[in-house]
């Protein structure tokens, strides 16, 4: 599990991180205390998760290091890109797997279950003539601000499910839609889904 949360802080720094922060400055994260960085990696998911996963903040270098080591199997990361604003993303081990072979430019995602992440402070996402494009780089594509959310990482088709493949007012969508790596984006706060049931 270590060695998967490693990999994928490894590429989330190398291809996402660090390439945002050349194109849009400073970034919030680089000014910000370790304590900060700890409040706001766990900003992204609900508490009953957050307080036991595992808490990683991009240093000085641009690298990921660990601030906290984590217990239930997420990982909490205090900026994903390295932008204006802080966006934290809290991810389980089968979330890792799929932006894992994402980054690493593999034909599809290597999780063999779904995986659940959240982004309680929203994120980031391009377009080009209204449609969302996979990579940042691409000629005329600008950025959009996202609300706070969850996704699923598992196989979604938009035409069988009949979910738009583009933010609209209906809340859900399926982003990278016709691709190996379409995923289900659910634009609700993470912060306001229902706890879990106490164990009997």
């Amino acid at each position: 599990m270590k060695k998967a949360f490693a990999v994928f802080a490894c590429l989330l720094t190398a291809l996402s991180y660090s390439e945002a922060a050349a194109q849009q400055g400073k970034s919030a994260a680089s000014s910000m205390s370790d304590e900060e960085l700890v409040r706001t990696a766990m900003s992204a998911a609900p508490p009953h998760i957050s307080r036991n996963a595992a808490i990683m903040a991009p240093g000085p270098d641009g690298k990921l290091r660990v601030l906290k080591e984590g217990t239930n199997g997420f990982t909490c990361i205090a900026d994903l890109s390295g932008q204006e604003a802080p966006d934290p993303i809290c991810a389980d081990k089968a979330a890792t797997a799929w932006v894992t072979s994402l980054l690493n430019g593999e034909p599809k995602p290597a999780n063999t279950e779904p995986g659940i992440s959240y982004m309680g402070l929203g994120g980031w996402h391009w377009e080009k003539d209204g449609e969302v494009v996979m990579d940042p780089a691409t000629p005329g594509a600008k950025r959009v601000k996202e609300p706070p959310h969850w996704m699923i990482f598992w196989p979604v088709d938009d035409k069988t499910t009949a979910l738009p493949d583009r933010p609209t007012g209906f809340g859900a969508y399926v982003m990278y839609s016709g691709t190996p790596y379409a995923h289900l984006m659910i634009y609700q706060d993470p912060m306001k889904l229902p706890k879990p049931a106490a164990k009997k």
